[in-house]
């Protein structure tokens, strides 16, 4: 039985961020998965680009994995205020229950101690009460993680992830963002269980 998976990106480019090879791997074996994010981030948009410039960009990184139009989901929630809009992120994800009906949810990890990250982990814990949860590793945003699941990855899903990050020319210059980076920690992670390349989640709910 293929998975429905939702994966939840407080703003663009976080779950391209934290499992871009995992959602590389699950379209190529048939998986359908929705993506939404919550936010544009039009703050973190470099002075004297348009306001809108991450809204193209997510666009064109969702091609990269094949994402339809129809799967893909953008809100307008202001960034780093989103305490203010809890209960209004709430009933989002309730409605994306009823509607999608996951059976696996991946959103950021209990660990992350970014504000808005934090909304989405706690308040989907909450919508999505039948489903597995995963939370995914951002380190930039980590003192620490857990590394309770390993999906394993082969080149040509690292290397679509990679593509998939060339598209954010507007966050370039950030460390994280670098091919180098993405490398380098799909190693470090697949180490563990001995294989080339893999991305860690914590397992926050685990359903059978």
């Amino acid at each position: 039985m293929k998975n429905k998976i939702l994966c939840l990106s407080p703003h663009t480019d976080d779950c391209e961020l934290g499992l871009g090879g995992t959602m590389a791997k699950f379209i190529e074996e048939g998986d359908e998965l929705f993506y939404v994010a919550f936010s544009s981030a039009e703050k973190s948009v470099p002075e004297g680009l348009p306001k809108d410039t991450l809204v193209r960009e997510v666009r064109k990184a969702l091609e990269v994995f094949g994402i339809d139009e129809d799967h893909f989901q953008l809100l307008k929630y202001e960034t780093r205020v989103f305490p203010e809009y809890r209960q209004q992120i709430l009933d989002d994800m309730i409605e994306m229950n009823r509607v999608i009906q996951p059976n696996i949810v991946f959103l950021p990890s209990t660990f992350d101690n970014h504000q808005d990250h934090q909304v989405i982990c706690d308040e989907g814990f909450r919508a999505f009460k039948k489903t597995s949860i995963f939370g995914y590793e951002l380190p930039w945003n980590n003192c620490t993680f857990r590394t309770d699941l390993f999906v394993r990855l082969e080149e040509r899903h690292l290397e679509k992830k990679i593509k998939a990050l060339s598209g954010y020319q507007s966050q370039s210059k950030k460390l994280y963002m670098s091919p180098e980076f993405t490398r380098s920690l799909a190693i470090t992670r697949g180490a563990p269980i001995n294989v080339p390349f893999a991305e860690s989640f914590e397992i926050i709910r685990f359903n059978l």
